[in-house]
């Protein structure tokens, strides 16, 4: 199919590498032109703009980093695509976020689906994302190629755009809390004098393991932070949980938790690493990150 990635982060690259791989016909655009020239060299076209972009397209993915992002380039872009085109909304907004996006999808008579992401980087690159699907089943049939191309599992959360945005932030929430749960546990163990590995070694097999502690602990113990999930893409992230939670009346007693050490660990200058670095706001005063 005829593929359009707007916006080639992290994930946004990881994906159109991926759709190149399954054999789709790519055209990218990122705001960073140099971000996407890589993309170029594996064969996909590299539009000067957001128009320029979607001009052919039949799928339309929108890999952004914040709902201001989305609605800029959904500006841009919305009266230059075919009228059959289907836009598919993969950037982490949350619900008000997508509520605003529909309406703007509803004003230029886009055909809308949501598709998010569950994943980091390396799955993303490796074509092994968990898709979080919702909107109308004939629309999610016929985007299904693409979806396919970049995923191991598709879970159809409804039929509604929103929904899927509503699972992301539930599996979202999981993701930092076992993340900075792991993080404490290891320092925990450091401070009382042990060998922070004890920790995974003592869960390994039990039925409180996690092969993502294994794998986060594992860079934690080293300082090893090369980002997979920047930890203050996660911030943003919490942030969007914590209005999900207010809104629905649900207590925000550990969400308000997870605000706190990711914004110590991105205050100590380790926004941009991995959310591994969460660990940095747990250890003692003065203890070398």
């Amino acid at each position: 199919m005829r593929v359009t990635v707007l916006g080639t982060g992290a994930m946004g690259a990881g994906v159109a590498g991926s759709l190149l791989r399954e054999g789709h016909d790519v055209t990218v655009w990122n705001r960073s032109a140099q971000r996407a020239q890589p993309l170029g060299e594996q064969g996909a076209t590299v539009a000067t703009s957001p128009a320029d972009a979607v001009a052919s397209a039949q799928v339309v993915l929108l890999t952004l980093f914040d709902i201001d992002a989305v609605l800029e380039v959904l500006g841009q872009a919305a009266d230059a695509a075919p009228e059959s085109a289907i836009w598919v909304q993969s950037s982490t907004i949350g619900l008000e976020g997508t509520e605003r996006v529909v309406r703007v999808a509803a004003e230029h008579g886009i055909t809308l689906v949501e598709a998010m992401m569950l994943g980091t980087k390396g799955p993303a690159e490796q074509g092994k994302l968990t898709m979080l699907a919702a909107g109308p089943q004939e629309f999610l049939d016929r985007v299904r190629p693409v979806l396919e191309a970049i995923s191991v599992k598709i879970v159809v959360a409804g039929d509604a755009v929103g929904a899927g945005t509503a699972l992301k932030l539930a599996a979202n929430a999981w993701i930092a809390s076992i993340t900075a749960a792991t993080a404490q546990s290891l320092t925990l163990t450091t401070a009382l004098g042990l060998d922070p590995d004890l920790f995974l070694q003592a869960i390994d097999g039990s039925a409180s393991d996690s092969q993502y502690a294994h794998t986060k602990g594992a860079a934690m113990i080293a300082d090893r932070f090369d980002p997979q999930f920047a930890l203050d893409g996660l911030r943003k992230d919490i942030g969007l949980m914590v209005d999900a939670a207010n809104e629905s009346g649900v207590s925000t007693t550990l969400l308000d938790a997870l605000v706190a050490v990711y914004g110590q660990a991105s205050a100590a200058g380790h926004g941009g690493d991995d959310i591994a670095a969460v660990v940095t706001g747990f250890r003692p005063q003065g203890a070398a990150d």
